[in-house]
């Protein structure tokens, strides 16, 4: 895991987070970590990360490191006026799902996901992530989060605690707003069983038409993300054979 922290300082730093980000910034002061989004105009997912209260008063924002430099710069550009200040810092990001570490928070997105540490790094507690993950199916940066091509209601977001839907406006609400309000999503990720294995990104085929992709996989479960209305319960990526059951993988 690669993280990179911005520190947001200034004037009142979470209200000017709060008109950009999916989730709502006002549950800080309670949570110490949130976990949130920033999307286009048009609703895409551009970074996930962790919002974190700093002591001196500000905000850190985890993010994933190779998302760090394109979310500085669109903070940067979204600042205008507003008297705060960006900073990419170096501080270490430990985490571990063993007995906490004084000073550790909960990872908000699932109570499988352990622990969260800032300012120390820790050796690493041997937990399997992917394994973790695929179990859950709990999407990562940079894999089944695609930026400019993901919508994060499709990646289970709300069930992650990532978005608000009463915070009032931020930058995409509208469509991400628009598409909750619809009877059912036709498509989104989901775990399947799998045999053998696949490229990461390589395309599902159900009755030789495209029904999604294969994403991260692990003990003969993998991630994908799935038309649900070409989805059947027998399907291939590549070499490998897969099985999707909806009532037993979204339960």
């Amino acid at each position: 895991m690669t993280r990179s922290i911005i520190r947001v300082s200034g004037q009142e730093p979470e209200k000017f987070l709060q008109g950009l980000v999916t989730n709502d910034l006002r549950k800080l002061a309670e949570n110490d970590i949130l976990y949130a989004a920033i999307l286009t105009p048009q609703g895409k997912y551009l970074a996930d990360f962790f919002l974190v209260a700093d002591r001196d008063g500000g905000v850190l924002v985890d993010v994933a490191a190779p998302l760090a430099s394109d979310l500085l710069r669109r903070l940067t550009l979204y600042k205008l006026r507003s008297k705060i200040s960006l900073e990419q810092i170096d501080m270490p990001v430990s985490r571990g799902t063993g007995p906490e570490p004084e000073g550790a928070l909960r990872d908000p997105r699932h109570p499988a996901l352990g622990w969260r540490l800032y300012g120390k790094a820790l050796p690493d507690d041997g937990t399997d992530w992917d394994a973790l993950r695929v179990l859950h199916c709990i999407p990562e940066s940079g894999i089944e989060l695609v930026p400019g091509e993901t919508f994060i209601l499709e990646t289970g977001f709300e069930r992650l605690n990532g978005l608000d839907f009463r915070k009032g406006c931020y930058v995409g609400q509208e469509v991400t707003a628009r598409m909750h309000h619809k009877t059912q999503l036709r498509k989104g990720l989901t775990t399947v069983a799998i045999e053998g294995e696949a490229a990461i990104g390589a395309d599902i085929l159900a009755d030789d038409k495209v029904a999604g992709q294969i994403f991260t996989q692990s003990n003969g479960r993998a991630i994908a993300y799935l038309r649900f209305d070409r989805a059947k319960d027998a399907m291939t990526a590549g070499n490998a054979r897969l099985r999707w059951h909806p009532a037993q993988e979204q339960a």
